[in-house]
Order: structure tokens, then C-alpha cells, then sequence
């Protein structure tokens, strides 16, 4: 059998195969491009062979149905043996789906000093309306005598319909709620205290757009006296041409008359992916006492600009913004996603003053002020000023810059900020966690984190708390970003993964999760008086990740491990790193009888990594009875420089190696049945999923790929990661020979690395013995087929079909 999972952008297709002999039966994805650019997507995707046979055959159903009778009518795909595997697959996979999760938390010091608050950002999938429902659950915290913590939650959480961000000020008595609007309204910027709304702003799109809310652009920081915001929002858009009856109509404005038409206006580069509409991210600042917005001068037009943070405040000195800065020079080329975009900290003052009513406000200047903080760096993002303004701290992705890699081992760097504001751009930048290229096992194997807090550090004013992936786990680190020590604090003797939320004073609130286990709060805390090393930490008992007791169950009837994987071939590794075993997780059930069917589950990128945290998608499969091999092939994140780049020239080979040497591994071990695997994938994962049924078609009963790459050299004309091809094709070679004209042999090359070059292999079994296919289109979503309702029928659709070729 084949099955086929295929996303064109955002298209799942399937394909099943019987063998009419001895040969195991197995399943393929054919091909579609994974990431369009927006410049280059159609407005409408048509697949009118696929619709026309449907349409035909349905037809065709329908007169034969006439014939004998009234028929119950089944949706396209489906029989009753189906309808029944689908009614039942999906209760379940709605009750694990309907399991929330928390977005962002704060703490707040009582007056008392003796009890906090805290405040939760949790969301939960809202099918019915294709979106995320969102609401806030608060909670008081007390820590007991006897060495434990108390969480007193409130009854119900509160529900933030209309809510785009909300960030509390520095001294924890205000908070900003943003309200971007759906439609040409104005946005809504909200002040609330403790008990009432205190402001509130309209600000007319004529002004600026939408506020950034996407965790890269997205930047909202209060000043130190909380009377200013800077925010990052959308540019205005420039008016575009009008036209009437007599032509072209002079003096173009924004408003719309009804003796007029607007027209298009030029076109103008966007981000990629995510970013359709969004054109100039720019820098914004909110005065709380008049209301006024101003536009923060001296910015360059090539820069698109976010993350921005106040400097430390200079009595008697105009204040400095700081925040990071991409070029569009030459061209904007997909960012999500892809830490290998440069870019670099900028200082910009901000003139103030004091009227005559003691109401700050800004002088309108033109000349430029800007500051290129980090130029010996080529990547320079998330900046955090430590709490005593002497100094500031912030992530680099060089490693993926300077080698073209999307993504690829991080650094911690430090400048030291000038007590009199006195900027300039030969700042010395200190490295304080370098690149690890190949730690020694059982070290820290380099960073690999992917935000800050905006508040990590403790109270010492040195040591900063982070989440890094640590191989396959994510787990919980202390930095000191004076010495440079590296502590990991949560439990080192833990398969689980960890990811840190908030702190509340010295103390550390977190959640841990794994394959078979929901997410649980957990309280860190250690006595200074014994060992400042050694963390102890506290369960929460919360309501929050409450599921089914049927899921419980599913859930508790399962065991996963870590499983080391050894490479095959050490003799061709041309680093150290890369002759290092890589790591499978492995989910199967307690019961110690035959193995259940096995999925291999392939994560994409390549540079991504499957970490042990719970996954609502993965929790259901194997709860459909399917023992699982997570496998994170050389080239994922968390395993050092060196393992990473050795992908890079070797796509479709070595990763595909890996993952057959990971599934010899567990059938060597009695862990999988041979004759019942099947793989699944998503992206680059897909793209492995094709290549492996190609290449190994013996290998797999069925495989579904989702949003896979499946042609390379269709793929780097539409897409908007071009580069991507070349990096991944060429290696090291790809970045000095990106282009975005391939020649002849750039395209053949591209189509030697891609599965579809294999399909020789398939396409005559596919022909020879009937092929089951299914295709799904969802076309409203983007590539990573993520919005609830598709991700709903596509994993819904995945695990019955695998249950239908795995009997």
C-alpha cells in the first residue's frame, strides 16, 4: 500500500498500494513545492484534474445509486467501514486536541512582599471557528515553611476575545491590551490598573497598522517611568493611485469616494511566508499622557525593524531606543523560520522634553541618530539590558549567517553600555556562550534557544534563566553572563522536556512534558545557604492541561526512552561531531506482547529538532495503537556545529541513511514488527518520507507526507526561501553560488537530490497494482498546515489510514 500526504503549500495527499504477492505492501507521497513565496502564489489554486474526476465519479455513483434505490450518501472518500474508523478517531482526537496550553506567564510582588501573583496566557483550539480561543487564569503563590508552594487559582479563567497582545509595565501596577483590528478600524490601545480601565486610544490606520504580534517582529516596551510605549507596527500604507470617469485623478487619497476607483499602486517586497500584507514592520512610540503616536525618526527605509527594548534612562539625556534591524538590501527573502537573515542591534535617540505642563513629548527631527551597535557581528538579535543598565545582553545566530543554514547552533554575546549614553558602533562584544562545534558527552552542547524572557534575570543581576535544546530534550539553564558559567537546573537524570515560563523572584516557573505524559507546572527553587547549584523543584497541582480520563488512561499505557542510534559509516565522517550516535524517541505501549505497527516520525527543516515534550498530534497516534520512532537525524538542532553542517551537500542521502539505520536499530531490538511500518513526515520530513519509499519501498506498509518538498528544482523558482535550495543541494558551496537564475546544471542537480528523481523506482508498482491514493487540499492555510481545523482532518486523516493498511 502507498499513502500519499502532499502539501503545495498547504496540500495533503495520499496514495495506498496493495501487492498482489509476497511483496510488503507500502505507501508514497508524490510531490508539490513546500514554501511559495507570497510574491509568487496564484490567488487560487486549481487542482481541476483531481476536482473533475471527483466531480465525474461521483456522477457516475449517483446514476448507478438510482438505479437500485435510495442510497446513504457518504462524503468523497469514504465508505461505511470509514465513517465508522473516522466517527470513532475523531472523538479521540477531539478530546486530546481540547487540551490547552499556555502561551506566556508573569509574576507580580503583593505589597506584603510575602505573596505573588501570577497571571497565565493560555489557549486552547476553537474548531468551530478555525482559530485559537484564548483567555487568562490568574493565581496568588505562596511558598510554606515545610518546603512547598501554594498556588491559589481563581475559579474560572477569563476569555480575551479581540485580544492581540497584552504586556504588563515594569512596575507591574498597569497593563497594555492591544487590539488590532480585523478591518480598516482603528486599533485599540487599552491602560488598565488593578481594578478598572484607566485609557484608552484609538489610533486611526492612517497613523500606522496592525502592531507586530508574531514573536519575531513583535517588540512592545515601556519607558522606566511608564508614561511612554514603543511599539513596532506596520508603516501606513502609501496611497495608492485613483482613478474616475475623466482618468487619472490628481492629488491621490486614502479615503475612499464613490465617483472613484483605487488602483493597485507598485508592488512591494514582504517576508515570505506569514508576512503576506505586511510590508514595513517600523517603529513606533505612544505618549500615555496626551495619546499622541509619533513615528521614531532617523530609521532607515531598508531596515525593517522589532524587538525593540528602552535603554536605561540618564537624568538630564535623551533616551535611546535599541532594537534589532534587518536589511532589505538586495531583496527580502522568507524570514520565518530562517535565523540565517543578518541582521544587527541599532541605537536611535529619542528627544524629549519637558513642557511647560511637565507632559513629555518629542521633538520632531530629521537628521539621523541611528547607531549600528553590533557591526563585527553578523547576527545580533533579542536584546535584554541587565536590571542595572551596565551592560546588555543578546542572542546571534552568526553560525547559521555566515554558513547560509536556516538555523544552526546559537551564541550569547554582552556590550557594555555607556553610563553617559555616549553611543558609538566599535563597541567590543563579548562572547559569553561560544558556538560549541562538539561537546564531550554529557556537556552542554551548545545554545540553542529560540527566545528570552523579557524579564530572566535573577538577583543578582547576572545570571540569566533560559530554555535551550539539550540533544532531545529541551531543559532549563542558568547563565552567568559575567563568568560565562553554564548550570543546567532542571533535572539532569529527566528524559522529560522542560521550558521555563516566568520567575518569580529567585525562584523558577516552568512546565515539563513528555510523548506519553501532559504538560505539568513545575515551581524551582534552591536554598542559598546550602549549594546555589542545586535546584529542588516543586509539583503545581493546576487544572490547566485537564484532559479525559479515557486519555489519561491511553496515555499511561505507554513508555518512551531516548534511544542513542550509532552511525553507520564513521570512516566518511569528515568532522568529529559528526561521528557522533544521533537520537530516536521512542513511544510504544507497556503491554509486553508482539509490537504495535510502528510510525517514524520525521521532523522537517532540515536544522529542527523532535524534542520529548507532549505533542497532541503524536499523543494521538500512538493512542490509536501505534508504537512510535521520533528520530532527530544528523543536522538537527541540539547536538553540536559539527553534526549540524554535516547535512548540509548530503540532503537525500544521509538523512535518509540515518533514518533506515534508526529503524534497523529497533527491529534489531525486537521493537518493530518489519512487515507494519509506516512513515510520516512534514516539510523536510516529507521530503525524507518521499525519498525514503523510493528509495527503500520495501521498507514501509504506508507513509503520508505532509507540506513535503518533493522537485527542488521546481521548488527555487516559487518559493520564498530560494536560498534554502542551495544551501541544502551544494552545502558549504551553496551560499558564494546562490542565485536566483539557476542554470541548466543547478536545476539538474536540484532534481538528482530530489525523491522525485526515484520515482522510477515506485511509479511502475504504483501503475502495475492499483494504487489508493488521497489527496487533501487545504487551501486558506499556510505551509505548516496549522490552523485547528486543518491540522484537526489531517491528522485525523492520517491515523485512519494508517489503521486501514496496518490491520
Amino acid at each position: 500500500m502507498l499513502k500519499l500526504n502532499v502539501e503545495m503549500s498547504r496540500t495533503l495527499a495520499s496514495a495506498s498500494f496493495h501487492s498482489l504477492n509476497t511483496i510488503s505492501n507500502w505507501s508514497a507521497t508524490l510531490a508539490a513545492s513546500p514554501r511559495f513565496s507570497p510574491q509568487s502564489r496564484p490567488s487560487h489554486f486549481h487542482f481541476t484534474p483531481i476536482s473533475h474526476y471527483i466531480k465525474k465519479l461521483s456522477s457516475v455513483l449517483a446514476m448507478d445509486s438510482s438505479k437500485a434505490g435510495s442510497v446513504k450518501e457518504l462524503p468523497v472518500g469514504l465508505d461505511e467501514a470509514t465513517e465508522e474508523e473516522y466517527a470513532s478517531q475523531s472523538k479521540l482526537l477531539q478530546e486530546i486536541t481540547s487540551i490547552s496550553s499556555i502561551d506566556k506567564a508573569w509574576t507580580f510582588k503583593s505589597d506584603s512582599g510575602l505573596v505573588s501573583q501570577a497571571m497565565f496566557s493560555i489557549s486552547q483550539p476553537n474548531l468551530l471557528a478555525n482559530k485559537k480561543r484564548k483567555f487568562m487564569l490568574s493565581t496568588s503563590i505562596s511558598k510554606e515553611s515545610n518546603n512547598n508552594v501554594n498556588f491559589q487559582w481563581t475559579p474560572f479563567p477569563v476569555e480575551m476575545a479581540g485580544v492581540s497582545i497584552i504586556v504588563p509595565s515594569p512596575s507591574g501596577s498597569k497593563l497594555l491590551v492591544i487590539r488590532n483590528p480585523e478591518n480598516e478600524s482603528p486599533l485599540q490601545f487599552e491602560i488598565w490598573s488593578s481594578s478598572q480601565l484607566e485609557k484608552e486610544f484609538q489610533i486611526p490606520q492612517s497613523v500606522h497598522g496592525s502592531v507586530y504580534a508574531d514573536g519575531w517582529f513583535e517588540g512592545i516596551s515601556w519607558n522606566s517611568d511608564e508614561s511612554l510605549i514603543a511599539y513596532v507596527a506596520e508603516e501606513p500604507s502609501p496611497p495608492k493611485p485613483s482613478f474616475d470617469y475623466q482618468g487619472f485623478k490628481k492629488g491621490a487619497t486614502k479615503d475612499k469616494e464613490c465617483s472613484s476607483w483605487k488602483g493597485q499602486g507598485d508592488w512591494e517586497e514582504e517576508w515570505g511566508e506569514c508576512y503576506a500584507g505586511k510590508r514595513q514592520p517600523a517603529l513606533f512610540v505612544i505618549n500615555l499622557n496626551s495619546g499622541k503616536v509619533h513615528a521614531v525618526k532617523g530609521i532607515v527605509k531598508s531596515l525593517s525593524v522589532g524587538q525593540v527594548v528602552w535603554a536605561p534612562p540618564v537624568e538630564g539625556t535623551d533616551q535611546y531606543l535599541v532594537f534589532v534591524g534587518w536589511s532589505a538590501d538586495p531583496r527580502k527573502l522568507g524570514i520565518k523560520y530562517c535565523y540565517n537573515r543578518p541582521c544587527a542591534l541599532h541605537a536611535v535617540k529619542v528627544p524629549l522634553y519637558k513642557s511647560e505642563a511637565a507632559e513629555s513629548d518629542f521633538k520632531l527631527v530629521e537628521e539621523s541618530t541611528l547607531v549600528n551597535l553590533t557591526q563585527s557581528i553578523s547576527s545580533a538579535f533579542f536584546p535584554r539590558f541587565s536590571p542595572d543598565g551596565k551592560f546588555l545582553v543578546f542572542l546571534s545566530a552568526k553560525a547559521s549567517v555566515d554558513s547560509g543554514a536556516h538555523s544552526a547552533t546559537g551564541s550569547l554575546h554582552r556590550i557594555e553600555w555607556p553610563t553617559d549614553c555616549k553611543i558609538c558602533s566599535s563597541t567590543k562584544i563579548v562572547d559569553v556562550i561560544p558556538i560549541v562545534n562538539c561537546a564531550e558527552d554529557g556537556h552542554f552542547p551548545g545554545l540553542y534557544c529560540s527566545s528570552f524572557l523579557s524579564k530572566p534575570w535573577l538577583s543578582d543581576g547576572c545570571t540569566m534563566i533560559l530554555s535551550s535544546y539539550w540533544h532531545s530534550c529541551q531543559v532549563i539553564l542558568s547563565v552567568n553572563v559575567l563568568s560565562g558559567e553554564i548550570l543546567r537546573i532542571s533535572p539532569a537524570d529527566s528524559d522529560f522536556s522542560w521550558n521555563v515560563l516566568t520567575l518569580d523572584g529567585d525562584n523558577v516557573i516552568a512546565v515539563c512534558s513528555s510523548p506519553i505524559d501532559v504538560p505539568q507546572i513545575k515551581y524551582g527553587c534552591f536554598d542559598k545557604a546550602i549549594n546555589s547549584t542545586a535546584w529542588h523543584w516543586l509539583n503545581v497541582s493546576s487544572s490547566i492541561f485537564r484532559c479525559s480520563e479515557k486519555v489519561m488512561s491511553l496515555l499511561s499505557s505507554h513508555q518512551f526512552s531516548i534511544v542513542q542510534i550509532p552511525v553507520k559509516d564513521v570512516a566518511d565522517c569528515l568532522t568529529k561531531g559528526a561521528a557522533k550516535p544521533f537520537e530516536a524517541i521512542f513511544v510504544s505501549s507497556k503491554k509486553n506482547d508482539a509490537p504495535d505497527p510502528l510510525i517514524v516520525i520525521l521532523h522537517g527543516g532540515p536544522h529542527s529538532v523532535s524534542l520529548s515534550s507532549f505533542s497532541k498530534s503524536l499523543a494521538f497516534l500512538s493512542s490509536i495503537g501505534f508504537s512510535l520512532l521520533i528520530v532527530n537525524y544528523r543536522g538537527s538542532l541540539g547536538f553540536g556545529e559539527e553534526a549540524l553542517q554535516s547535512l548540509p551537500g548530503k540532503i537525500g542521502s544521509q538523512d535518509v541513511n540515518d533514518v533506515l539505520t534508526a529503524i534497523d536499530h529497533v527491529i534489531e531490538k525486537g521493537l518493530a514488527n518489519p512487515s507494519k511500518i509506516t512513515v510520516l513526515g512534514g516539510s523536510h520530513g516529507g521530503f525524507l518520507t518521499t525519498h525514503l519509499i523510493g528509495q527503500a519501498p520495501d521498507k514501509f506498509v504506508a507513509a503520508a507526507a505532509r507540506n513535503p518538498v518533493c522537485n527542488i528544482s521546481s521548488m527555487v523558482g516559487i518559493t520564498d526561501i530560494p536560498d534554502w535550495c542551495y544551501m541544502e543541494v551544494y552545502g558549504s558551496n551553496g551560499k558564494s553560488i546562490f542565485t536566483e537564475a539557476p542554470s541548466a546544471e543547478h536545476l539538474t542537480h536540484f532534481y538528482n537530490k530530489s525523491p522525485i528523481s526515484h520515482i522510477s523506482k515506485y511509479s511502475r508498482a504504483l501503475k502495475d497494482r492499483g494504487v489508493e491514493t488521497k489527496v487533501i487540499v487545504f487551501p486558506n492555510d499556510i505551509h505548516g498546515i496549522e490552523r485547528p481545523q486543518s491540522d484537526f482532518e489531517s491528522f485525523l486523516n492520517i491515523g485512519v489510514w494508517f489503521k486501514k493498511y496496518c490491520k
